[in-house]
């Protein structure tokens, strides 16, 4: 999705953040912050002395909500210890280091390839393959009023499936991508009913069941192509055809809500962040 995580970021005698956007409060805290934790262990971890830094943060990303916020975070600090520290990673190695942190490929590679971004850990090596940039459909973001720690939603799923989900959940990951690829947004209604993780979130994420029956709703208004957990949940993401009005959508969506809370975000497909040094 395209909302970034905005850092300028320079030398200082001691170190600071100045923050705008969503969260300013969490994303100028100087205490379990994940961009400075991160920054330093890198630097640690290279016998490197980590410079106190004056930073600047616009966050576009909500915390908590499944939208990538650590994600960001984690590969935002690497590529602050990889400048201040003098490291000389590439771009590559950078994400790799962020993946590795977060310990899955999978949010950190989109967050750094940006599209629709598969992919693969192999021991301590990364594969990513990319696609859809330059679709032209809309994201409509359902937040929620709480958030969902994912490691609350991790362990809300079992420790095995049945062959039968395995193989559904399979055939519709295939169908994503091929949606993204070759601008199949007919595809998406069926690539997007998940059998791994949703049945097992949805009742510490009861938007998703709300929205849900409105890709099947007679009287649902029109543009709707799919709808699922943005990452771990609470968020719920709909793919919206860019032709259809966004209006009714959005009257829709808040009246089977039934969340008095609920703020809903407009985004596109991101491109890759803008990185200089």
């Amino acid at each position: 999705m395209s909302l970034y995580l905005n850092i300028e970021a320079g030398e200082a005698v001691e170190t600071s953040i100045q923050a705008t956007g969503r969260n300013p409060d969490l994303a100028a805290s100087l205490e379990r912050n994940l961009i400075l934790t991160t920054y330093r262990e890198v630097l640690a971890a290279q016998g490197k002395f980590a410079p106190h830094l004056s930073l600047k943060v616009h966050n576009e990303i909500p915390l908590g909500m499944g939208c990538g916020s650590s994600a960001a975070a984690l590969l935002a600090g690497v590529h602050l210890a990889n400048h201040f520290g003098d490291l000389g990673w590439t771009p590559a190695q950078v994400m790799t280091e962020a993946c590795l942190r977060e310990g899955h490929p999978d949010n950190v590679a989109a967050c750094a390839l940006g599209g629709m971004t598969t992919s693969c850990q192999q021991g301590s090596e990364i594969l990513t393959a990319t696609c859809g940039l330059d679709l032209p459909w809309r994201l409509l973001l359902a937040l929620p009023g709480a958030s969902l720690a994912t490691e609350k939603a991790r362990a809300l799923l079992p420790d095995s499936y049945s062959r039968a989900d395995a193989v559904a959940n399979i055939q519709r990951s295939s169908l994503l991508v091929a949606a993204f690829a070759l601008n199949r947004p007919d595809l998406l209604h069926i690539a997007m009913r998940d059998r791994i993780h949703q049945p097992y979130r949805s009742e510490a994420c009861p938007l998703l069941p709300r929205l849900l029956p409105l890709l099947a709703a007679a009287d649902a208004p029109a543009g709707i192509w799919g709808a699922a957990l943005s990452g771990a949940g609470p968020s719920v993401l709909l793919i919206l055809d860019p032709e259809a009005p966004t209006g009714p959508v959005e009257e829709c969506v808040r009246q089977a809500a039934e969340d008095s809370s609920l703020e809903l975000v407009q985004t596109t497909i991101s491109v890759p962040a803008e990185v200089t040094y």
